[in-house]
Protein backbone atom coordinates (compact mmCIF):
# COMPACT_ATOMS: atom_id res chain seq x y z
CA UNK A 1 0.00 0.00 0.00
CA UNK A 2 0.91 3.36 -0.61
CA UNK A 3 0.90 6.63 1.37
CA UNK A 4 0.42 9.42 -1.69
CA UNK A 5 0.51 13.40 -1.40
CA UNK A 6 -2.24 15.34 -3.46
CA UNK A 7 -1.45 18.69 -3.93
CA UNK A 8 -3.66 19.92 -6.69
CA UNK A 9 -7.22 19.04 -8.48
CA UNK A 10 -6.01 17.67 -11.35
CA UNK A 11 -4.57 14.86 -9.65
CA UNK A 12 -6.57 11.85 -10.95
CA UNK A 13 -6.48 10.35 -7.30
CA UNK A 14 -8.37 12.86 -5.73
CA UNK A 15 -11.76 12.26 -7.65
CA UNK A 16 -11.53 8.94 -5.88
CA UNK A 17 -10.67 10.62 -2.31
CA UNK A 18 -13.98 12.95 -3.03
CA UNK A 19 -15.73 10.64 -3.79
CA UNK A 20 -14.74 8.40 -1.09
CA UNK A 21 -15.46 11.46 1.11
CA UNK A 22 -18.97 12.20 -0.55
CA UNK A 23 -20.08 8.28 0.47
CA UNK A 24 -19.23 8.11 3.55
CA UNK A 25 -20.01 11.83 5.23
CA UNK A 26 -22.96 13.90 5.42
CA UNK A 27 -23.31 16.49 2.76
CA UNK A 28 -22.30 19.44 5.64
CA UNK A 29 -19.08 17.72 6.43
CA UNK A 30 -17.75 17.44 2.34
CA UNK A 31 -16.33 20.69 0.73
CA UNK A 32 -17.78 20.82 -2.65
CA UNK A 33 -15.17 19.71 -5.13
CA UNK A 34 -14.26 22.96 -6.47
CA UNK A 35 -13.33 24.65 -3.87
CA UNK A 36 -10.71 21.97 -3.23
CA UNK A 37 -7.75 24.14 -5.12
CA UNK A 38 -6.91 26.42 -2.27
CA UNK A 39 -6.59 23.76 -0.11
CA UNK A 40 -4.74 21.06 -1.98
CA UNK A 41 -2.39 23.81 -2.41
CA UNK A 42 -1.87 25.22 0.53
CA UNK A 43 1.54 23.77 1.88
CA UNK A 44 0.12 23.52 5.26
CA UNK A 45 -2.71 21.30 4.84
CA UNK A 46 -1.79 17.49 3.88
CA UNK A 47 -3.93 15.48 2.14
CA UNK A 48 -2.79 11.74 1.95
CA UNK A 49 -4.32 8.55 -0.64
CA UNK A 50 -4.13 5.04 0.73
CA UNK A 51 -3.37 3.60 -2.68
CA UNK A 52 -4.13 -0.29 -3.10
CA UNK A 53 -3.61 -1.64 -6.45
CA UNK A 54 -4.06 1.68 -8.02
CA UNK A 55 -7.18 2.53 -6.22
CA UNK A 56 -7.61 4.99 -3.19
CA UNK A 57 -9.00 2.61 -0.49
CA UNK A 58 -8.76 5.37 2.44
CA UNK A 59 -7.89 8.94 2.90
CA UNK A 60 -6.73 11.39 5.67
CA UNK A 61 -6.03 14.93 5.97
CA UNK A 62 -4.35 16.77 9.27
CA UNK A 63 -2.07 19.95 9.26
CA UNK A 64 0.86 20.90 11.35
CA UNK A 65 0.69 24.26 13.15
CA UNK A 66 4.67 24.79 14.15
CA UNK A 67 3.86 28.21 16.28
CA UNK A 68 1.77 26.20 18.54
CA UNK A 69 3.63 22.57 17.83
CA UNK A 70 -0.09 20.58 17.47
CA UNK A 71 -2.00 19.23 14.91
CA UNK A 72 -5.53 18.35 13.79
CA UNK A 73 -6.80 15.60 11.57
CA UNK A 74 -9.34 17.15 9.65
CA UNK A 75 -10.66 13.62 8.62
CA UNK A 76 -9.55 9.83 8.34
CA UNK A 77 -11.27 7.44 6.06
CA UNK A 78 -11.23 3.95 5.50
CA UNK A 79 -12.90 3.09 2.24
CA UNK A 80 -12.87 -1.16 2.57
CA UNK A 81 -12.32 -3.99 5.11
CA UNK A 82 -9.86 -6.39 5.75
CA UNK A 83 -7.00 -4.09 4.55
CA UNK A 84 -5.36 -2.74 7.76
CA UNK A 85 -6.24 0.39 6.41
CA UNK A 86 -7.02 2.08 9.61
CA UNK A 87 -3.30 1.30 11.08
CA UNK A 88 -1.86 2.38 7.72
CA UNK A 89 -2.78 5.68 7.73
CA UNK A 90 -2.67 6.42 11.29
CA UNK A 91 1.00 4.67 11.47
CA UNK A 92 1.77 6.92 8.33
CA UNK A 93 0.45 10.14 9.36
CA UNK A 94 2.33 10.33 13.09
CA UNK A 95 5.53 9.34 11.41
CA UNK A 96 4.58 11.98 9.05
CA UNK A 97 3.76 14.56 11.55
CA UNK A 98 6.39 13.51 14.13
CA UNK A 99 9.45 14.64 11.16
CA UNK A 100 7.37 17.87 10.87
CA UNK A 101 7.62 18.54 14.53
CA UNK A 102 11.24 17.99 14.36
CA UNK A 103 11.88 19.89 11.50
CA UNK A 104 10.67 22.39 13.88
CA UNK A 105 13.04 21.36 16.78
CA UNK A 106 10.17 19.83 18.68
CA UNK A 107 8.36 16.96 20.20
CA UNK A 108 4.71 16.76 19.08
CA UNK A 109 2.62 18.69 21.81
CA UNK A 110 -0.55 17.09 20.77
CA UNK A 111 -3.11 16.96 17.52
CA UNK A 112 -6.88 17.56 17.53
CA UNK A 113 -9.68 15.75 16.17
CA UNK A 114 -13.54 15.92 16.14
CA UNK A 115 -15.60 12.62 16.66
CA UNK A 116 -18.92 12.04 16.38
CA UNK A 117 -20.96 11.32 19.74
CA UNK A 118 -22.79 7.83 18.30
CA UNK A 119 -24.60 8.23 22.01
CA UNK A 120 -26.49 10.92 21.16
CA UNK A 121 -26.82 11.47 17.65
CA UNK A 122 -27.65 7.91 16.04
CA UNK A 123 -28.32 7.85 12.67
CA UNK A 124 -24.59 8.58 10.92
CA UNK A 125 -24.48 5.93 8.50
CA UNK A 126 -21.37 6.50 7.16
CA UNK A 127 -21.88 4.55 3.50
CA UNK A 128 -22.49 1.88 5.29
CA UNK A 129 -18.69 0.90 5.57
CA UNK A 130 -18.59 -0.67 9.02
CA UNK A 131 -14.60 0.29 9.93
CA UNK A 132 -16.76 3.86 9.67
CA UNK A 133 -19.07 2.94 12.05
CA UNK A 134 -19.19 6.20 15.18
CA UNK A 135 -19.58 3.63 18.24
CA UNK A 136 -15.97 1.45 16.00
CA UNK A 137 -14.59 5.07 15.41
CA UNK A 138 -15.27 6.22 18.90
CA UNK A 139 -13.09 3.04 20.07
CA UNK A 140 -10.01 3.34 17.66
CA UNK A 141 -9.70 7.10 18.50
CA UNK A 142 -9.64 6.33 21.99
CA UNK A 143 -7.21 3.42 21.42
CA UNK A 144 -4.84 5.57 19.63
CA UNK A 145 -4.78 7.51 23.11
CA UNK A 146 -7.51 10.64 22.01
CA UNK A 147 -9.50 12.16 24.94
CA UNK A 148 -12.39 14.22 25.26
CA UNK A 149 -11.98 17.77 25.78
CA UNK A 150 -14.72 18.67 28.63
CA UNK A 151 -16.94 21.56 27.16
CA UNK A 152 -20.03 21.70 24.64
CA UNK A 153 -18.75 21.72 20.61
CA UNK A 154 -20.13 22.97 17.88
CA UNK A 155 -19.06 23.70 14.84
CA UNK A 156 -19.94 25.75 11.81
CA UNK A 157 -21.21 23.78 8.69
CA UNK A 158 -18.30 23.21 6.03
CA UNK A 159 -21.13 24.46 3.58
CA UNK A 160 -20.87 27.32 4.48
CA UNK A 161 -24.69 28.76 5.28
CA UNK A 162 -23.84 29.64 9.32
CA UNK A 163 -25.64 26.60 10.20
CA UNK A 164 -24.19 25.06 13.51
CA UNK A 165 -23.39 21.39 13.53
CA UNK A 166 -23.71 19.28 16.43
CA UNK A 167 -23.04 15.90 18.01
CA UNK A 168 -19.56 15.77 18.25
CA UNK A 169 -16.76 16.10 20.50
CA UNK A 170 -13.42 17.80 20.01
CA UNK A 171 -10.85 15.39 21.18
CA UNK A 172 -6.94 15.76 21.77
CA UNK A 173 -3.94 13.32 21.71
CA UNK A 174 -1.62 14.49 23.83
CA UNK A 175 1.90 13.96 23.05
CA UNK A 176 3.13 12.32 25.91
CA UNK A 177 0.99 10.57 28.88
CA UNK A 178 -0.43 12.19 31.82
CA UNK A 179 -1.86 15.78 30.80
CA UNK A 180 -4.64 16.18 32.18
CA UNK A 181 -5.71 19.48 30.81
CA UNK A 182 -5.08 21.90 27.44
CA UNK A 183 -4.99 25.58 27.88
CA UNK A 184 -7.86 27.00 26.92
CA UNK A 185 -6.35 29.56 24.87
CA UNK A 186 -4.48 27.45 23.06
CA UNK A 187 -8.15 25.59 21.70
CA UNK A 188 -9.78 28.99 21.58
CA UNK A 189 -6.80 30.36 19.52
CA UNK A 190 -6.92 26.76 17.83
CA UNK A 191 -10.41 26.86 16.79
CA UNK A 192 -10.40 30.94 15.50
CA UNK A 193 -7.84 29.74 12.99
CA UNK A 194 -8.92 25.79 11.45
CA UNK A 195 -12.70 28.03 10.76
CA UNK A 196 -11.34 30.93 9.54
CA UNK A 197 -11.47 29.87 6.26
CA UNK A 198 -15.44 29.75 6.61
CA UNK A 199 -16.65 33.50 7.21
CA UNK A 200 -20.52 32.87 8.24
CA UNK A 201 -20.11 31.34 11.20
CA UNK A 202 -23.10 30.62 13.80
CA UNK A 203 -23.89 32.45 17.34
CA UNK A 204 -23.71 29.14 19.48
CA UNK A 205 -19.77 28.91 17.74
CA UNK A 206 -18.83 32.58 18.54
CA UNK A 207 -20.47 32.20 22.13
CA UNK A 208 -18.45 28.92 22.96
CA UNK A 209 -15.30 30.52 21.41
CA UNK A 210 -15.75 33.39 23.84
CA UNK A 211 -16.36 31.16 26.76
CA UNK A 212 -12.99 29.24 25.65
CA UNK A 213 -11.42 32.61 26.14
CA UNK A 214 -12.48 33.00 29.75
CA UNK A 215 -10.95 29.88 31.14
CA UNK A 216 -7.59 28.86 32.25
CA UNK A 217 -7.64 24.93 31.18
CA UNK A 218 -10.30 22.59 29.56
CA UNK A 219 -9.57 19.23 31.39
CA UNK A 220 -9.53 15.92 28.94
CA UNK A 221 -12.19 13.42 29.99
CA UNK A 222 -11.94 9.78 28.28
CA UNK A 223 -13.99 9.13 25.54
Amino acid sequence: MEYVRITSLSDPLFRQVHNLLSEVFPPEEVLEYSLWQEPLEDPGIRVFAAVHEGNVVGTTEYRYYPDWNVAMTDFTVIGREGLGIGRFLAESRLKDLRKLAADNGKELYGMFAEIYDPYRVGDFGFGGVKPMDPFVRREVLSHLGYERLDFPYVHPSWQGDGEAVTGLDLCFMPGQEGLESVEAALVADFLTRYYAVLGDKPAAWHAMVEQLRVKDNVRLLPL
